[in-house]
């Protein structure tokens, strides 16, 4: 029959951005699967009960923070199956790193999406289960939707991991920035060799533009996390590179982007137009303080030609992986302009910012 013992870790797998972990637990009974961020788990699904199955949940391994068995009428296995052999086990991560899959053997056994959330009743999906219960949906009932998903994703892992992908990549970004911005100079790492990998990319003064344009070199390689949560087509908003234009020293201007350029996949979270972000540190320290006294934050623009200056460079025109990708301009703006953003929308503080004649170039 079984007995509840101390669980044992068959899979542990961490997101390839480090944001996420994986855990598939078996404690003699029941084997679940949990997602983890930095301090706790927040997601789970039931994999698979290991012993007959009760008519309704037991109450006191729920009582005891323990996986449930699953009731008979939920699972395809209602005599139970034997226990899961670790060495068949692999985690196929999503793009975005927010989201993953537990293959047994190559097929997938559980789903835990970007959107699965305990807190909101929300669990993963798991091959086992009939129908929805608060401990895993079907799998099966929802693999039209995910299977298209997880073959993706194991393209795109094959692709990041081949040996000239990343490569092809960049030379195909900054051949489309050549022709808009003119000829490179600098280029900086802003990854530190950790994924997702970005650069900067410099393009200096010219005779027809007396401003220097900083751009994100890889920020679109990948979707961002959670844009497919907030909008109904995400295809637009997914990927997405940072731009700045200034008249400051290059080098100073793009430390910003050791900050904002792997961001999203880090903190798991977007940009898209119109967000403000903070600066994490002391205000003194804000690489675009130069520009604007007091800033201490940053405001992300698609359209930054409302504010004073020349006609912005028109970056569009570059996709990956079947997206558009959106350039973001960086303005600096205080905590204050960020308030108002935060209680009243962009659009309020671009209002403001045009009334105080605020350049969208970045400058003394």
């Amino acid at each position: 029959m079984g007995t509840p013992q101390h669980p044992v870790t068959l899979l542990e797998s961490f997101s390839p951005y480090g944001s996420r972990k994986v855990t598939v637990e078996y404690d003699g009974l029941v084997t679940a699967a949990y997602l983890h961020d930095d301090t706790a788990a927040i997601s789970a699904t039931w994999i698979a009960n290991h012993r007959p199955a009760p008519q309704a949940t037991d109450q006191a391994r729920l009582d005891a923070g323990r996986a449930p068995l699953m009731p008979a009428a939920r699972t395809k296995h209602p005599g139970g199956r034997p226990p899961l052999r670790a060495d068949t086990l692999q985690a196929l991560w999503f793009e975005e790193g927010d989201g993953v899959a537990i293959l047994e053997s190559g097929r997938p056994l559980a789903v835990i999406a970007g959107w699965s959330d305990m807190d909101r009743g929300m669990p993963g999906y798991s091959s086992d289960v009939i129908g929805q219960t608060p401990f895993g949906w079907s799998l099966d009932d929802a693999m039209e939707g995910l299977a298209p998903r997880l073959e993706r994703s194991r393209a795109y892992w094959r692709w990041r991991q081949s040996a000239n992908g990343w490569s092809q990549f960049q030379q195909a970004l900054l051949g489309h920035l050549q022709p808009r911005l003119g000829p490179g100079g600098h280029y900086w790492d802003a990854s530190a060799g950790k994924q997702p990998l970005t650069g900067v990319t410099e393009r200096p003064t010219s005779a027809r533009r007396p401003y220097t344009v900083l751009s994100t070199v890889g920020m679109s390689a990948q979707r961002m996390p959670v844009v497919e949560q907030v909008l109904d087509d995400p295809s637009g908003y997914a990927r997405i590179e940072l731009a700045v234009a200034t008249t400051l020293p290059s080098a100073q201007v793009a430390r910003v982007f050791l900050w904002l350029a792997t961001y999203p996949w880090h903190a798991v979270t977007w940009f898209g137009p119109g967000h403000s972000v903070r600066w994490y540190h002391e205000p003194a320290t804000f690489p675009l303080g130069g520009g604007v006294p007091g800033a201490e934050a940053v405001l992300l623009l698609d359209s930054p030609g409302s504010l004073d200056g020349p006609e912005p460079p028109d970056l569009s025109g570059f996709a990956f992986g079947g997206d558009p990708v959106r350039w973001l301009w960086i303005i600096p703006i205080s905590e204050r302009d960020r308030q108002l953003a935060k209680d009243r929308g962009s659009s309020a503080l671009v209002s403001r910012l045009a009334t105080q004649h605020r350049s969208w170039i970045v400058g003394p």
